[in-house]
């Protein structure tokens, strides 16, 4: 699949309909209303569900009106072109405490003791993705967490549990797009003001743009490939669609997710991601002391 070079023939086409252009490249006729309309067909057809195909069909659209014409060899990559704020992130007034720009071997994991023994192996970056509706049993595990962590180098975020986090002085948080969205203005500047880093998940560019509002500290976007371990909305991205992604949000450490395991791991990264997050990669594994070490390594090479 090449997303480049099937919206750029959309685009071409739709501005021949609209003038009774009949050569390859009427961009002396380019019309905003044509590249909309050829973007977001074209974006459809890919697979784009409805909210991407809106936000990249416009994004062609506003680049068109900022350059004065349409590139069809132009993919979208200014943030201004999707309707953000200036980049780099890190210096708007509300962002969120900036974290390494390379997060390395980010393991999401599902217990303190997990969190313990992989910060042990020398992992740089764990999450404790402790799930349960047990608002004491939360707080004891993301404490238990923090424990586990001391004296060592990693960096530890906490999934969800935004005030456990903050009470237990974890280094950050990580929210998906609907806990993100729970969160009333009160609520995330409280989270803001408490020093704690934030990393939202994002899956395609409506979400992208979600996320970029806040100004967070990373952005995890995904899932690259297919996994079992949630229930998606979009189709798996894939690596071309990473690394546009990575391409538009640089001001971002980024963070891949979804479906990466070791032989996977050289491509994820070759898309401009500096961090890359697995799960079964590390707790399926008979030694996952082992498998972090060769994860690293690997890492370390590419």
């Amino acid at each position: 699949m090449n997303d480049q070079n099937d919206i750029a023939r959309a685009i071409v086409a739709a501005h021949a309909a609209r003038f009774g252009e009949t050569g390859d490249h009427p961009a002396s006729f380019a019309s905003d209303d044509a590249v909309y309309r050829g973007a977001k067909t074209a974006c459809a057809a890919l697979g784009f569900i409805e909210v991407d195909a809106e936000c990249l069909a416009r994004a062609w659209q506003a680049q068109t009106q900022r350059t004065g014409a349409f590139d069809a060899q132009a993919w979208p990559e200014h943030p201004a072109d999707f309707g953000m704020r200036s980049f780099p992130p890190s210096a708007r007034a509300d962002a969120f405490p900036p974290c390494p720009e390379k997060l390395g071997l980010y393991a999401v994991l599902p217990d303190a003791a997990w969190v313990g023994r992989m910060a042990r192996a020398g992992v740089p970056t764990v999450q404790l993705r402790f799930k349960s509706g047990d608002a004491d049993a939360v707080k004891r595990e993301v404490h238990a967490a923090v424990e586990a962590v001391r004296g060592t180098d990693a960096l530890l975020f906490i999934n969800d549990h935004w005030q456990a986090a903050i009470e237990a002085r974890a280094y950050g948080l990580h929210l998906g797009q609907e806990d993100l969205d729970a969160l009333d203005p009160q609520e995330l500047q409280a989270i803001r003001a408490s020093g704690t880093r934030l990393g939202v998940s994002t899956h395609g560019y409506a979400e992208m743009v979600r996320a970029d509002a806040v100004s967070p500290s990373y952005l995890a976007m995904g899932a690259v490939y297919p996994t079992t371990l949630k229930q998606m909305a979009t189709a798996p991205q894939g690596v071309a669609r990473l690394a546009a992604y990575a391409r538009l949000m640089r001001g971002y450490p980024q963070v891949g997710i979804g479906g990466v395991d070791a032989a996977r791991l050289p491509d994820v990264l070759a898309t401009g991601v500096g961090s890359v997050a697995v799960v079964r990669a590390l707790v399926a594994e008979a030694d996952p002391e082992a498998a972090a070490a060769r994860l690293m390594k690997a890492m370390a090479a590419a």
